[in-house]
């Protein structure tokens, strides 16, 4: 099975790597294989399911930060873009995904999800924090900051 692969020109020395779509997806952060700086990516948040849930939040090598939004939702809507925002700065670092909890009902109970946004930290396939509404960018990473893998 071949991978979508894109590639992207380095900004500091203009090689072109190949970039798999699937590795960016797992949250890991590209570098150039000429000078090994960080490659630009559009990483955007990894959308999950009650199907995918246990696969790629419960068993991520990554700690994970699991937005709980709905399309309806005013503050979820605020938060939206601050979440895209972390999955691109923090990729390879954080795996960052999103779970509407209106088409997603089983999970949304299992986690006894009463009121939105809430932000779920996972390490180790096990929720550590919550942030319940809507938050400073600064706020959420203040409290995602103890659980981050060095750089």
């Amino acid at each position: 099975m071949v991978s979508d692969v894109q590639i992207v020109n380095c900004p500091a020395c203009g090689a072109g790597n190949r970039v798999p779509a699937e590795k960016l997806a797992q949250g890991r952060q590209p570098v150039c294989g000429r000078c090994k700086s960080p490659l630009p990516t559009a990483v955007r948040p990894l959308v999950v399911t009650d199907a995918t849930f246990s696969e790629q939040v419960e068993h991520s090598p990554l700690p994970v930060l699991v937005d709980m939004w709905a399309p309806w939702c005013g503050p979820c809507r605020y938060v939206a873009p601050i979440v895209e925002q972390l999955a691109g700065e923090l990729a390879g670092r954080l795996r960052v995904a999103q779970l509407n909890v209106d088409e997603n009902p089983v999970t949304s109970s299992r986690f006894r999800i009463q009121s939105i946004p809430a932000l779920l930290l996972f390490q180790n396939g096990r929720e550590i924090d919550r942030i319940i509404g809507a938050q400073s960018k600064g706020e959420i990473l203040r409290r995602i900051d103890r659980v981050l893998p060095p750089r």
